[in-house]
């Protein structure tokens, strides 16, 4: 009879965590020191932004993330707040969108140059005021153009279509006490909030109604965090009543009793946690930790498995998130952070070890674009609608970026047309016979014959044997694809 213990199977088992070298970290950064839980950094796939400490108000930094190595002090900043920067968050349709929220009560939207400032940045393309205290919490919807969320300590939610610097939806009174954090749904139609009366609340924000709510989610005084998972259930963290640390898992449809409650260890700082909604992964960092807690949420109890942890020597003063495009899918590379220490910003690169090469399509399902899935009027009207999926398999090219223009109304529900908000679309024109995509320099196109003084005949030839060639190349290449898929599933160990 064996006694071997039996290890739970998952690909995600022996991922592991490595910083990258000194020269690629960002250098000599003052990182803001302001009392706030928020992760001080956002990342896309072109930029990383930091909130520093600023005189004579609030400011962040913006750098293209080729920009490594010690930051001069004359860098310039995006420094239009008249207080403190509490927390700011890139718009996930356009990577040179950013918005910010601060003690000076105001929500600021801002667009960065294409190679990043070369300039102090104080104009934003937009003010948004609304709230009477200080802006905490600033987080776009998932899949609809242009729409902001923000939530102040004045416990209320505004929801923004920064496109017409309009005020859509004021959620006042869902909230007697600070708002901790915000979560969108996946979809979008619904956020989750944690609020400091301990309290877990779903929130319909058309119609301006608490959908449903756990009382008590965490027995500490301590603040908690709430996030929605891909399949709409809820993870929080927290502290018990003895000041540990927790996570738990919730249903939406029974909030009675968590599906799943861990407890970590007595330490103090709040834990903030990162969810990969491709891999069902979340990372719990905790500010003042220096270690990235990691665990699996599966279908099977107890629903949140262990995985590993990462841990260096330095505590984390702010954690910083790459979205899936914006990874090394030919390392299989799955999550990179971007921990704040005192004085610099270090990038961690979370790796599942793979022998082959290939692309490995288990760990890289189609993952959400850079394309809104919808404009605000029609999210307002009703509409929901997932995000707009992207294959990773060709290590994604982001598309052109549109510049954001805001298109004032005075009011809200006039029966016109939706704007342009996000910029001037280009006229219909039809554009000239392209060749087709190949990754050769290709000659001119069939149909599309230049003008050639002699030998008619022989150019003729010429472009059927080149004609005869690509389609060969095109056979060719369905052909690899399909036998790098079928290596990858046998390496993976499905038959």
């Amino acid at each position: 009879m064996s006694f071997r213990k039996v290890v739970r199977q998952s690909k995600f088992r022996h991922v592991f965590g490595q910083p990258v070298k000194t020269e690629q970290c960002y250098d000599d950064i003052r990182v803001s020191r302001v009392t706030w839980d928020s992760t001080f950094c956002a990342v896309n796939p072109s930029f990383v932004a930091i909130i520093v400490e600023a005189s004579g108000g609030g400011a962040f930094l913006v750098l293209p993330l080729h920009k490594t190595g010690r930051i001069d002090k004359s860098y310039p900043t995006v420094c239009g707040h008249t207080g403190p920067v509490l927390d700011i968050d890139w718009c996930p349709h356009n990577d040179h969108v950013i918005a910010s929220g601060s003690e000076d009560c105001t929500v600021m939207v801002w667009q960065i140059p294409e190679n990043g400032l070369s300039q102090p940045l104080t104009e934003p393309v937009v003010v948004l005021e609304g709230h009477s205290k200080r802006v905490g919490i600033i987080t776009w919807h998932p899949t609809a153009r242009n729409v902001l969320l923000s939530a102040g300590c004045d416990n209320v939610v505004l929801i923004w279509n920064v496109g017409t610097a309009e005020e859509l939806y004021r959620l006042e009174g869902l909230h007697p006490d600070l708002i901790y954090s915000v979560s969108w749904s996946r979809d979008g139609s619904r956020f989750c909030t944690a609020c400091k009366d301990k309290s877990v609340r779903v929130i319909d924000p058309r119609r301006g109604t608490v959908v449903a709510e756990k009382e008590r989610a965490h027995e500490g005084a301590r603040p908690m965090r709430a996030i929605f998972l891909a399949d709409g259930k809820i993870f929080t963290t927290g502290f018990s009543r003895m000041s540990e640390r927790q996570l738990a898992l919730w249903d939406t449809e029974n909030l009675e009793e968590p599906m799943g409650l861990q407890e970590l260890d007595s330490s103090n700082g709040a834990l903030l946690p990162f969810y990969d909604p491709d891999t069902n992964v979340v990372y719990v960092c905790g500010k003042g930790d220096s270690s990235i807690r990691y665990f699996e949420i599966t279908e099977e109890p107890p629903y949140i498995h262990f995985l590993n942890t990462f841990t260096s020597k330095e505590p984390q003063r702010g954690m910083g998130w790459m979205p899936k495009r914006g990874l090394d899918v030919s390392k299989c590379e799955i999550a990179r952070f971007y921990k704040l220490h005192e004085r610099k910003c270090e990038p961690i690169i979370m790796t599942v070890p793979r022998k082959s090469d290939l692309f490995q399509d288990d760990l890289y399902p189609d993952t959400a674009g850079p394309e809104a899935a919808m404009e605000a009027e029609e999210w307002v009207a009703g509409r929901t609608a997932g995000p707009v999926l992207v294959s990773l398999r060709q290590a994604y090219v982001p598309s052109k970026q549109r510049d954001l223009k805001v298109n004032r109304r005075a009011l809200l529900h006039e029966n016109r047309p939706a704007p342009a908000a996000a910029g001037p679309t280009t006229p219909p024109t039809t554009p000239p016979a392209a060749p087709a995509p190949a990754r050769l320099s290709a000659p001119p196109a069939l149909g599309s014959v230049p003008s050639a003084p002699t030998g008619g005949g022989r150019l003729e030839e010429v472009l059927q044997e080149v004609a005869a060639l690509r389609v060969l190349v095109a056979e060719q290449g369905q052909r690899i694809a399909r036998l790098e898929e079928q290596l990858s599933r046998l390496e993976n160990g499905h038959v």
